[in-house]
Order: structure tokens, then C-alpha cells, then sequence
């Protein structure tokens, strides 16, 4: 019977993954900055499950944690991706929803897409100096809406929610 509740337990966790990638797997050349004309720079379909009760919004930011700023300085993350206040009935992002939001309508009208490290809205895929980078998917159930202002950054939201994560769920991929 333990067994069971444990199940239980752990169906109920959030979860996050994507048909176009395992976890731990190679994330496709059309997501990253290296693919070809229109197959390139493309946000990867994402989904969810194990949405905690009391959600009010969720929270994704995508960065590359193995990414120097410079040769001679730590590793600091490289933000690719930055969406908030998408809503706790969503339970996926297409393919190619970055830039799209508005246009989607609907369900997605109230998701806000945030500044990358390019200092520009949206989605942007790695291009990293050599491959075997992490990229890192989080993905944050949270108790509020955020009201970031115009220019929502991965530091503002993440100062934001300090308090406010029911959950986080982890996804990466290498590139």
C-alpha cells in the first residue's frame, strides 16, 4: 500500500518535457541558432503535467548553463527564453510560439514574453562556442500573476517569484 501512495506522490509532482526531446537528449538544430532559414531559432513545443493546486501562473526560463561570459570568467547562465504568467489551465507551448503569442490568441493571450541575454524579446537558440552545453528548461508554478512592467527580465522574474514557487520542474537538453 506504501508503494502505491509513493506513486501517487509522484504522479502529482510537475513535470516537464517535450515531444521534440528527451531529457538528457540532443536538442533538434532548428531549436538553435545553427539551423537554416526559417529552420532556425525555432521555440521547441514544450508541455507540462502535475500542475500543483493554488497555481496561479506559471514561469519558464531557458538558459544555457554552461555558457562563460568571457574565456577568463566563471560560467554564468545564458538566458534564451523568458515567458510568464502563462496561465494554470495551458498545459503546453507549441513549436514556434515565440513571437506568436498574440496571434495565438485565446488561452495564450495573457502569457508575456520576456528579454534574453540578446536583450530582445523572445526566443533565441544556442549558438554556443562548442557543443556539449546544457540547456536548461525551468518551468515554475507559482501562487501569483507577476507584474513585471514592460521589459521582464530572467533577474526581475526570478527576484519576483522569491516566495511565490509552489513548484519547479527541470527539463535539459544538450547542444
Amino acid at each position: 500500500m506504501a508503494v502505491i501512495v509513493e506513486e501517487l506522490r509522484e504522479e502529482e509532482k510537475l513535470r516537464l518535457v517535450s515531444p521534440a526531446f528527451a531529457e538528457g537528449g540532443r536538442l533538434p538544430r532548428h531549436y538553435t541558432g545553427e539551423g537554416q532559414g526559417a529552420k532556425r531559432d525555432v521555440s521547441p513545443p514544450l508541455e507540462w503535467y502535475g500542475v500543483p493546486e493554488g497555481t496561479k501562473s506559471l514561469a519558464l526560463v531557458v538558459e544555457d548553463i554552461d555558457e562563460p561570459q568571457e574565456k577568463s570568467t566563471p560560467i554564468v547562465p545564458w538566458t534564451h527564453w523568458v515567458l510568464v504568467n502563462i496561465p494554470p489551465d495551458v498545459r503546453r507551448i507549441p513549436e514556434g510560439f515565440s513571437g506568436k503569442e498574440e496571434d495565438l490568441g485565446g488561452e495564450y493571450a495573457r502569457i508575456k514574453e520576456g528579454h534574453n541575454d540578446w536583450k530582445v524579446p523572445g526566443y533565441r537558440g544556442p549558438i554556443p562556442t562548442h557543443h556539449g552545453h546544457r540547456i536548461r528548461f525551468r518551468l515554475f508554478a507559482l501562487d501569483d500573476e507577476m507584474h513585471l512592467g514592460n521589459k521582464v527580465t530572467k533577474e526581475k522574474l526570478l527576484d519576483a517569484i522569491q516566495g511565490h514557487v509552489l513548484e519547479e520542474a527541470e527539463l535539459v537538453a544538450i547542444y
